[in-house]
């Protein structure tokens, strides 16, 4: 199985996973001419993209697939609580649709998806792990605290692709947020900031995760160094070292990120 970045931030969403038999999406919020761009440099041909699966309604996770699905058909899978939003947002109805409820989980041809419940100010938000006969994949991003359920479908991942917002001194001392959006971003329906993601790598550290790539990072109340470097400062603390317990890399809101090929830890 691989897994890679194509953008992550407040700008826009979008992951490929893929096995030999299949390609997924994980959002899609980013423009067609953009996404094909960097399909084609991983050689992906978008024809090739089975299905998108859909974390929420807002726009920097959907605002793309208007424009693909007039030229592509992947099957879509939304939960029942986000489709009439999206289809309100998108001006139309979503093709190829496939509704899912709380507790589901599906296969999809090799693989199986869990999905779990974040906390988020959508209609509803969730994160996805990917199971294949190579290990795990999850992506969680956009929730304003961890709960348990959330933690413990991250664990055991191969390689957890994990929200790191922003710094909390940097959104509080910034001019250009009102007070009402900093308190949305700091709340519990809100981001998770590098101090909160530190404490979930630090749990998903002694669970069987060793890679996290730090994702949907601000651009303006944070940045890639900031963020690896605090929580790398964070993890070393508690006696959990970076590049030796887990590996820690940082996905960009531009440019297409690690390929990661995940094989099974046993």
């Amino acid at each position: 199985m691989k897994a890679v970045s194509l953008a992550s931030g407040s700008k826009g969403n979008s992951y490929l996973i893929s096995t030999e038999k299949t390609k997924v999406l994980i959002d899609l919020g980013i423009g067609e001419k953009e996404l094909l761009e960097k399909l084609e440099t991983l050689k992906v041909n978008p024809n090739s993209i089975d299905a998108i699966f859909i974390t929420h309604e807002h726009d920097d996770h959907i605002k793309g697939l208007s424009t693909f699905l007039k030229n592509y058909s992947p099957q879509i899978y939304i939960h029942n609580n986000s489709v009439d939003l999206a289809n309100k947002k998108l001006k139309k109805s979503l093709k190829n649709e496939i509704v899912f409820y709380d507790e589901d989980t599906f296969n999809f041809k090799d693989i199986h998806v869990e999905q779990f419940a974040l906390s988020h100010d959508s209609k509803h938000c969730c994160g996805y792990s990917i199971y294949s006969h190579d290990g795990k994949v999850s992506v969680c991003t956009d929730l304003g605290y961890c709960s348990s359920t959330a933690l413990n479908n991250l664990k055991n991942s191969n390689l957890v692709y994990l929200e790191a917002n922003h710094d909390v001194n940097l959104l509080l001392d910034n001019p250009n947020y009102p007070g009402f959006l900093k308190q949305r971003i700091l709340s519990n329906i809100g981001h998770l900031s590098n101090k909160a993601s530190s404490e979930v790598i630090e749990s998903l550290a002694y669970n069987k995760v060793n890679q996290i790539v730090l994702s949907h990072l601000s651009e303006e109340n944070n940045s890639p160094s900031l963020a690896y470097n605090y929580i790398k400062n964070e993890l070393k603390n508690k006696d959990i070292i970076e590049g030796k317990n887990i590996f820690i890399d940082v996905a960009s809101q531009y440019r297409i990120g690690t390929l990661f090929n995940i094989t099974n830890k046993d």
